[in-house]
C-alpha cells in the first residue's frame, strides 16, 4: 500500500487544499480508491488541520466528480466534489475543484452546497459554457448514482474497503457497523 498527496487546485490553478500521506489502496486504469485517516491538510491560505474520522475517497478517470465517505462511529457521510478528472505524479493525485458539493447524510437526504461559490466563480474564473455543460451532466449522473446507492453508495462497499484498510494497517480503533 503506497502513500500519496492529494492535491486540489482551482479553475485559475490556484492550490485550494493538500492531504498528507493518505493511504492508495486501489487503483486501476478508471478508478483509485484512497483511505485518509487522521490525515495532515493544509488549505490554499496556508490554514493547518487534521481529518476528524477515517474516510473512503473514490477519485474516476471518467467522472467529473470524486466522492469522500467518511466513516463516522455508526453511519456513513458522503461529501462529493464536482472536479475534474484526477491524474497522478510525482508529487500526487492532483485534480481541480469546481465549487459545487454534494452531501448525502445516512437518512438519504441529499444538499447541494456552494452553489453561490459556483455562480461566482463562473464569472469570476470565466468557467467556459463547455465546463458548465460537463459540471452540470456529472452532477446529474452522480445524483442518479446516489438515488440507486451504486457503489460506493451503500454500506456493504463501504465496509469493504475500511475493512481492507483496517487489515493493511492493523487499525481496530474505529467501528462503523452496529454489532
Amino acid at each position: 500500500m503506497d502513500n500519496i498527496d492529494i492535491i486540489s487546485y482551482k479553475h485559475d490553478g490556484e492550490l485550494h487544499r493538500v492531504w498528507k500521506n493518505v493511504y492508495k489502496i486501489f487503483e486501476s486504469d478508471q478508478l483509485v480508491v484512497l483511505v485518509n485517516n487522521k490525515v495532515d491538510v493544509i488549505d490554499g491560505d496556508g490554514r493547518k488541520w487534521k481529518t476528524r474520522e477515517p474516510a473512503i475517497c473514490y477519485f474516476f478517470k471518467n467522472y467529473w466528480f470524486n466522492i469522500i465517505c467518511m466513516i463516522r462511529t455508526y453511519d456513513i457521510y458522503y461529501y462529493c466534489n464536482l472536479s475534474s478528472p484526477f491524474v497522478i505524479d510525482a508529487e500526487g493525485l492532483k485534480y481541480i475543484d469546481y465549487d459545487l458539493d454534494v452531501k448525502v447524510f445516512p437518512d438519504g437526504e441529499i444538499l447541494l452546497l456552494d452553489r453561490d461559490e459556483y455562480d461566482f466563480n463562473i464569472k469570476v474564473l470565466q468557467y467556459p459554457d463547455e465546463l458548465i455543460n460537463i459540471i452540470q451532466d456529472n452532477l446529474a449522473k452522480l445524483m442518479e448514482m446516489i438515488k440507486q446507492k451504486k457503489d460506493p453508495f451503500n454500506r456493504p462497499c463501504v465496509d469493504g474497503w475500511y475493512k481492507q484498510f483496517k487489515e493493511i494497517t492493523g487499525l481496530s480503533e474505529t467501528r462503523i457497523s452496529k454489532e
